[in-house]
């Protein structure tokens, strides 16, 4: 007796939510030089990960990269205390601004808020569009 394949493709019903709770809630991207002279882009971001975990990340030129995803070695911190992310985000920032403008840069980038990284969670949290 062989029994029909039913693979919808799918791991789990349609009536299972699956957890949205994850993502960047906060990203700026800064332009600088290396070493060699060229040009280069820089991404800090904040994210929400599982667990209620609040992490920073930061990748130099991610265009040029193998796929999108983020790499372990990406991430600069990884806490439960949403202001300690804030405190280690403006900190990379504010090192990649110095760099910069150490490179002959200019470049003006406004600092991680507790609100920006808050509304996009509460909206999660109560079921609204951020």
């Amino acid at each position: 007796m062989r029994l029909a394949s039913r693979s919808t493709g799918r791991l789990y019903s349609r009536g299972v939510q699956i957890s949205s709770d994850r993502g960047r809630f906060a990203e700026r991207e800064l332009h600088g030089v290396d070493d060699a002279g060229r040009e280069e882009r820089i991404v800090v971001w904040i994210e929400r990960k599982a667990g209620a975990v609040w992490a920073v990340g930061r990748v130099v030129n991610p265009q040029l990269r193998n796929g999108k995803a983020t790499k372990a070695g990406d991430y600069l911190f990884e806490g439960y205390e949403l202001e300690d992310a804030l405190e280690q985000a403006n900190a990379a920032l504010e090192d990649d601004l110095t760099v910069s403008e150490g490179d002959g840069r200019s470049e003006h980038c406004r600092p991680f808020t507790r609100e920006e990284c808050l509304k996009p969670l509460e909206a999660w949290f109560f079921g609204r569009s951020a």
